[in-house]
């Protein structure tokens, strides 16, 4: 396994070539493949995982299902949305620190746009969404689930391939479904506890396995990110961050600066949640409930499930009806800030710590317990799909025609949602069941 020194300069295409490992992408292919994949990522963040998986893994091959797995795994222990967190990480790894940040903003751009029109003043048009519209999310939320059964069977394949690990998968995919669906925001400790309960079972259970090297290829990182030092650096003023709002909330009234109470308010969420935004949401009502009447904030709550990108956007609307233009920066900016920070600053320490050897052990337990947190995902969504639909059979089938495209004949997974969102017209015509 190689590990490069975060400032090291990135492979070539040629050097690639030559080391039998996944040559880096610049930025008009970072901007190229995120541009537009913004604006069709519906289905919550299982689907975007899926997504990303179906993109770049398997068509554009800029890393390997082991590298993304990793990285899935490691998101899925920081606090923040895990989507988000991972779109950042992809342009890392390809362009560094810049290219992170370039396909971080490309992916949340869309549903940020689209959820601040909403909190300004759009709203009022949109809280009775007209039956065709919710014919094409329908059809549109179909084909996300489909790319979350594309990606776990890929990723199935390829990192859950022994019977510890199976069993590993298994479990980590029934507690988390049981979970989800029973404790709600108890939630929040659940992903990194599975987790870390895979890493744990497959060092423990492998102790005396001898660790065998894998190819360049399934391992390779072109780049980290920050050194380690700034790493570290953004870690600490992270901390800091959130000790200082937390002591000046309780210092400054509200009346005299009520945008820091807002900015405490969404980055102390931001930062103390796991699991996404079906866990941030309930934290957010009890926060902001003062400020916000429940038919506002829960009018956000149907958008922004209906806005592509992630449930953390609705923090611009909510930022706009507090603030305007001013809110929406400070409470966009608070909630997914944390999550930022944190995966660019643990990166470094990512690939530090890649080569130790116990590490090794707990990586196939690791990306086990990742797979088995897809697989929950896709039963929750098709579930969750089908009965929000208005036409419940034909949704199936949209996601089963979905499945095909991306799976079966390659077709872009942009392409297939927009297919199906446009299917989602017909069935809407058809009074389609």
């Amino acid at each position: 396994m190689v590990n490069r020194d975060p400032e090291e300069p990135l492979l070539s295409e040629e050097e690639g070539r030559q080391n039998n490992v996944p040559p880096k992408s610049g930025f008009y292919t970072i901007f190229k493949n995120f541009v537009l994949m913004g604006w069709v990522a519906f289905g919550g963040p299982a689907a975007h995982i899926g997504l990303f998986e179906k993109t770049f893994v398997e068509q554009m091959k800029w890393m390997s299902a082991s590298v993304f797995a990793e990285l899935l795994a490691l998101c899925q222990c920081l606090p923040g949305p895990t989507s988000t967190q991972v779109s950042f990480a992809i342009g890392v790894v390809q362009q560094g620190t810049l290219g992170g940040l370039f396909s971080g903003v490309l992916f949340q751009y869309p549903g940020a746009f689209m959820m601040s029109a909403a909190g300004l003043g759009a709203a009022k048009f949109l809280l009775e969404p007209s039956a065709l519209t919710t014919a094409i999310v329908a059809g549109l939320s179909a084909a996300g689930v489909a790319l979350v059964v594309d990606a776990c069977l890929g990723l199935g394949r390829k990192l859950v391939t022994t019977t510890d690990t199976q069993v590993i998968c298994l479990i980590s995919a029934c507690v988390s479904y049981y979970a989800s669906a029973h404790f709600k925001l108890s939630t929040a400790w659940v992903f990194p506890m599975l987790i870390v309960f895979g890493g744990v079972s497959t060092r423990v259970a492998r102790t005396k396995t001898p660790v065998t090297s894998a190819t360049e290829e399934e391992t390779h990182v072109s780049s980290l990110g920050l050194s380690l030092k700034a790493g570290g650096f953004l870690l600490a003023v992270h901390f800091n961050i959130l000790i200082a709002v937390v002591v000046l909330k309780r210092m400054i009234p509200y009346d005299d600066c009520p945008q820091l109470h807002w900015f405490e308010a969404f980055y102390t969420a931001g930062s103390l949640i796991w699991g996404g935004g079906q866990v941030v949401l309930p934290l957010l009502l009890s926060k902001v409930e003062t400020w916000i009447s429940p038919q506002e904030f829960y009018t956000g709550l149907a958008l922004v499930q209906a806005m592509p990108g992630p449930l953390f956007n609705i923090s611009a609307y909510l930022g706009a009806l507090l603030g305007g233009p001013t809110g929406i920066i400070i409470c966009w900016v608070g909630l997914f800030g944390p999550g930022v920070m944190l995966i660019f600053g643990v990166l470094p320490f990512w690939g530090w710590f890649r080569s130790n050897r116990n590490y090794k052990l707990a990586l196939p337990g690791l990306n086990a317990s990742s797979v088995g947190l897809i697989v929950a995902s896709c039963f929750q969504m098709a579930l969750k799909v089908r009965s929000i639909s208005p036409f419940p059979d034909a949704s199936l089938l949209i996601g089963m025609a979905s499945f095909c495209f991306v799976h079966l004949y390659n077709l872009p997974a942009p392409l297939a949602i927009a297919i199906c969102g446009g299917f989602g017209v017909v069935a809407h015509f058809a009074n389609a069941q």
